[in-house]
Order: structure tokens, then sequence, then C-alpha cells
């Protein structure tokens, strides 16, 4: 038995076969076509532009002698990308001419409360809702809000705003719209207000981080003042909406809205920083600023808040 390990070297050593093993089984050097090839065929699996760009880039400046196999290859895999982007593109067209009216809504929920025992009694509670169906021509958008406090008894706000906003997209980036609004807010001096308008919207920037819409347009505006005489006026409405996305888990949000009208004018504006916790939770924090030239008599004409609040989008 002690001769067997001796015996299998010398087969080892003797036979041609094994013994030419090691270069036989030798990795093959690899080219740099080969890397290039893998490095953009990677890059383009991503389908994001700004990483494609950035591969290619490193793939010249470490081949500058191949920059014209790297241009092919390039192209070889932009072509199949467009392929893939232009069949997505006709599957989701397809899926959203097929749904219904209640289908393919998207939308968020806000909630925060607040409750402060002692010195003085202060209740507060906020909730919002909005909803917005995209199709391919018609985009749907609905938003309602109630923001209520009382301290020590007494109601100290008491807002509400339910709108309802259809657009017809001639493009991508241009839109006409109509408007119509409810919104009752007694601490700024009047107990209802209808509004109706249409205008012309514009998607004035665009990019993979977000984007900022402006409209602008006539409006039909009936206020029930608190104390006063009821009026209805035409006005002039202009409007903003902006998100963008600041890292992947923290966003940007920017609404305004005027109304300029003969012996009045009104403006919101609610600034946004959201950020990511589970799932669809998102935690938000903002800041409102409402003003009313008319208001009530002894009232500020600018009211503002900040708040802390959860949101869930889906």
């Amino acid at each position: 038995m002690r001769r067997l390990p001796c015996f299998l070297t010398f087969l080892v050593l003797s036979s041609p076969a094994l013994a030419d093993a090691p270069t036989a089984l030798a990795a093959r050097p690899i080219a740099p076509t080969d890397t290039i090839a893998a490095m953009l065929a990677a890059a383009y699996r991503t389908g994001d532009d700004a990483t494609i760009k950035a591969v290619v880039g490193v793939a010249k400046a470490t081949f500058p002698d191949d920059i014209a196999e790297i241009d092919r290859l390039a192209a070889g895999n932009a072509a199949v990308l467009a392929s893939s982007r232009r069949d997505e593109q006709l599957r989701e067209q397809a899926r959203i001419a097929a749904a219904t009216f209640f289908e393919i809504w998207k939308g968020e929920l806000e909630f925060g409360a607040s409750r402060s025992t002692g010195s003085s009694q202060v209740f507060g509670l906020y909730a919002s809702a909005r909803l917005n169906r995209d199709g391919l021509r018609w985009r749907q958008r609905f938003a309602g809000r109630i923001d209520y406090q009382r301290t020590d008894g007494n109601t100290t706000t008491d807002r509400m705003l339910v709108a309802y906003q259809p657009s017809y997209k001639w493009n991508d980036d241009f839109y006409a719209y109509g408007l119509v609004q409810y919104e009752r807010d007694r601490s700024l001096g009047y107990s209802n207000r209808e509004t109706a308008g249409a205008g012309i919207g514009v998607t004035a920037f665009k990019n993979a981080s977000g984007k900022l819409d402006i409209e602008g347009g006539p409006a039909i505006r009936e206020t029930d003042f608190v104390g006063q005489v009821d009026r209805t006026t035409l006005a002039g409405r202009a409007s903003l909406a902006a998100r963008f996305a600041l890292s992947p888990t923290l966003s940007f949000s920017q609404d305004a809205s005027v109304f300029i009208e003969t012996g009045d004018t009104t403006a919101t504006a609610t600034t946004a920083i959201d950020t990511r916790l589970i799932g669809k939770l998102k935690a938000r924090l903002s800041y409102n600023v409402q003003y009313e030239q008319d208001n009530l008599e002894g009232r500020n004409s600018l009211d503002t808040i900040g708040r802390a609040t959860l949101v869930y989008a889906f």
C-alpha cells in the first residue's frame, strides 16, 4: 500500500496528456474587445441613460485605441434598447386604452393630528387626498383637504377645499384644462367660495428627476363673505406645480396658485419635503402660506402653518 502514492505520481509525470494539462486548462487571455462588450452590455441592460453615458465615457478613456469599436458596439446596444422601450411603450398605451374609468388612478392620502393640554386646550386635525388619472389624451386630477383646529373650546381654524381638474393633452408638453373648485375658510373671512375656470398649461421643464407645470387662464368666482356682501367676479388665475426627486428616498414638491380679481387677491402656496419610510408610507414636512387681501376686519391677511404628517402613496 505504501507504493501506491509513488505509482500514481509516476503515472501523472509520465503521461504526456496529463503533464500538459495545466497548459491546456489555462484560461484564454481576455481581449480588450471582450471587456468593452461586457461593459457596454451591462450598462445598456440597466436602461438608465446616465449610467450608459458614464460607462461609454469610461470605456473610451480606458481603451482610446478602440473608440471606433466602442461606438459600433454602443450603436448596436442602443438599437436593442430603443426597440425594447418602444415595445414597452406600446404595451403601456394598450393597457391605458383598455382601462375603465375606475382604473389606473394614482394618488396619495395625507394625515396629521395634534393634541395639547395644560394652559391651553388645543386639538388639531389635518387630512388631504390627491388622485390622478393619466390617460392617453385626458388627465384628471382630484384634490381634497380638511384643516380643523379648536383652541379652548373655540374653533380657530375651519378650512376645506375640494377641486376637480380635467385636462386635454395636445402633446407631452401642452394641454388645456378646466377647473371646478369649492373652498371654505371662516378664519380668512368667507364661508363659501365656488370657482369655475379654464386655461392653458405647459410643462416648462422635465427630466428624469422631475418636472414643472405652469398654468394660466380666466375664472369666475362666487364668494359668500362673513359679515359682508356676497360677490361674483371675474378673476385671472395662475399656478405652478413642481415635483423633483432629490435622492431615491427624498423628494421635493411645490404647489402654488394665485387669483387676481377686482378688489381682492388670494394666493396659496405649499412647499413640502418627503422622505420614504416603509414601502408606500412616507413622512412629510410641509409649510403652507395663505393670503386673502379682503379678509375679516382685524385679522391678518397672511396665514402660515408648518406641518409634519404621514403620507400613503398608491
